[in-house]
């Protein structure tokens, strides 16, 4: 099933074209950046001195991000492979800094003053509540705890799952799902599963089973040249059982997302990272054509 996206490097091109992006918007502004180790480097940038700016973010947006504390102290999260992909620096690297960063190009979009009133009828939201990065979603599991594990965004009773350049949607052994009360009751596990030892969208599944537990909606938010995030999101969706849940459950891409922005905003997304609204063509970048055009 599903078998219909050919097999194709959609994460490593987009990468690449990431890449070849950031360093012209870096270098074209004179922003603070450095480049990672790699044939295909990640561009990182670091905030100014005086705190005021951020080359990975939107004036805007970061000028919101540092009045509110919260959102503030999702900045302070460490690059994991910091040691080993780049260079030094006075500071430490932060996963944000990153331009590959899906929790930036979220925090990009939903800071920026004005956004939620424009976004809330696509996401299907009744208030434009301020969102909450890295919450705490709670899974009940069979022993009588939660799963505590992160999701990217919530905003009022939606959980929003943020996907750039990631690869997948993260592996599990399969046996790890057991653990969860309601994991049998929500989805059709041989249909999920089948003989396979590994499911391949453990993020989907806990996250699909934290909104069931929560009567919330869920969203995945990806990026329109990853057809293969999508093709995986409809697999897993294939599989939950209840009708109601299923209309809770949503997919929007960036670039969908992108064509009831602002026009800084909607600017600022097409050079840095290539996302225009549908039928509309991403500025071009020196040195790349992508190979699958």
């Amino acid at each position: 099933m599903f078998s219909g996206v050919p097999k194709y490097p959609y994460a490593a091109e987009l990468r690449r074209e990431l890449s070849l992006r950031n360093r012209a918007f870096a270098r074209s502004l004179e922003l603070p950046h450095a480049e990672s180790y790699g044939t295909s480097p990640v561009i990182v940038y670091e905030p100014y001195a005086e705190g005021t700016l951020h080359g990975n973010f939107i004036v805007a947006s970061y000028s919101a991000i540092v009045q509110n504390e919260s959102w503030y102290r999702r900045l302070s999260k460490v690059h994991a492979q910091a040691r080993q992909t780049l260079p030094k620096c006075d500071r430490r690297w932060m996963e944000l800094d990153s331009s590959a960063s899906s929790d930036a190009l979220l925090m990009n979009i939903f800071c920026y003053p004005g956004v939620l009133s424009r976004v809330a009828g696509m996401l299907g939201l009744d208030d434009a509540e301020q969102p909450t990065f890295g919450y705490r979603a709670r899974v009940p599991l069979k022993n009588g705890r939660f799963d505590r594990t992160e999701v990217d965004m919530k905003i009022g009773s939606l959980l929003v799952e943020s996907k750039l350049t990631e690869s997948d949607f993260q592996v599990k052994d399969s046996i790890v799902l057991d653990s969860y009360r309601d994991f049998a009751e929500v989805f059709d596990t041989s249909r999920l599963l089948g003989e396979a030892k590994v499911c391949r969208s453990y993020q989907l599944v806990r996250n699909v089973l934290a909104a069931n537990a929560a009567s919330s909606s869920f969203c995945v938010c990806l990026d329109a040249r990853r057809p293969d995030l999508a093709e995986e999101w409809y697999r897993v969706m294939c599989c939950v059982r209840a009708a109601d849940l299923k209309t809770r459950c949503k997919v929007l891409t960036w670039q969908e997302l992108s064509a009831v922005l602002p026009a800084k905003l909607q600017s600022f997304l097409d050079l840095k990272y290539g996302i225009v609204p549908p039928g509309r063509t991403p500025s071009p970048i020196p040195g790349f054509e992508a190979s699958n055009s």
